[in-house]
């Protein structure tokens, strides 16, 4: 005997995924495709993961041939990037849920598979919470945590409620066997400050430091902690300023530093272009270095 109650939810399951996959489309530009979401007239929503380069990146829509993209930029916090088209995309993006979803809530998680074809997966939301580390002094606030598996296609990928609305932009990733989404707020508002404002700037000096607790005798103001070079990157400006390893790293710009963190919170985009007074210790003493700082490359 037919089950109505299941056939139709079955039947609404899959209208659901009809209508949402009009706006997941197909990224290519790592060795493996991904997916994104439309954003706008023009743009895509998707991860940088999803991309993993900046340059020859396409995208393709339903029923055409791939176009060629523009990377915009992207938000290191969220890992969120936006991509331009080349052309006019004619497909609205979808309507972002006004709410976050619930432990329990069924969801439906929509990507594109190495042919184009929809690929769906659905589950229940596990986890909501946060926030989740995603790097060095980096954090998203939120995240969901959900059933559905998902393969590396999904990166970019739209998670749906029930309603048809945008709850979540699909990572890949996975916490202790959960699927992770990031909110559909957060993916838009991390992609409004990437249309306005491109990928924030970080300066680079190249060096790997540890930090080191300064002899009696070698304490320049008191100081107790300073910063031990332990690498430097061919050919940056840590390089051309004269460092070695085993140099010690005292103040930098003026501010005395104790932890890699410290240099990292002077490593601004403002600095970026700037040269700077670095004072070591080498051999017991103290030197002044000049260092020019570069824009941090782009992973």
């Amino acid at each position: 005997m037919e089950n109505l109650t299941l056939t139709t939810f079955s039947n609404e399951l899959a209208d659901l995924a009809d209508a949402g996959a009009a706006s997941v489309v197909q990224v290519l530009g790592a060795q493996r495709p991904a997916s994104g979401v439309v954003h706008g007239a023009d743009t895509i929503v998707t991860t940088a993961r999803a991309i993993g380069r900046e340059d020859g990146l396409r995208v393709r829509i339903a029923g055409a041939d791939p176009s060629d993209a523009e990377f915009v930029g992207w938000d290191p916090a969220t890992g969120i990037a936006v991509l331009r088209t080349s052309s006019a995309i004619n497909i609205q993006s979808p309507v972002i849920a006004e709410a976050e979803p619930r432990p329990g809530q069924i969801v439906l998680a929509l990507a594109r598979s190495w042919s184009n074809a929809v690929t769906a997966s659905a589950g229940i939301v596990a986890v909501v919470g946060g926030p989740l580390r995603t790097g060095r002094r980096r954090q998203i606030s939120r995240v969901i945590r959900i059933t559905a598996p998902m393969h590396d296609g999904f990166a970019g990928g739209a998670l749906y409620d029930v309603s048809g609305r945008l709850t979540g932009l699909t990572t890949a990733a996975a916490i202790r066997g959960f699927g992770v989404a990031i909110p559909a707020s957060i993916a838009w508002a991390s992609a409004a400050k990437v249309l306005t404002a491109g990928t924030p700037r970080r300066g680079f000096i190249g060096l790997a430091l540890q930090s080191v607790d300064l002899p009696a005798a070698q304490r320049p103001d008191g100081r107790e902690r300073a910063l031990l070079v332990l690498a430097i990157t061919p050919g940056s400006p840590a390089e051309t300023a004269g460092l070695i390893v085993g140099d010690v790293l005292v103040d930098f710009d003026g501010q005395p530093i104790e932890s890699p963190d410290a240099l990292l919170d002077l490593l601004t985009g403002d600095r970026v272009g700037r040269t700077v007074v670095a004072r070591t210790l080498r051999g017991g003493a103290l030197r002044d270095v000049q260092i020019g700082i570069v824009e941090r490359p782009r992973p």
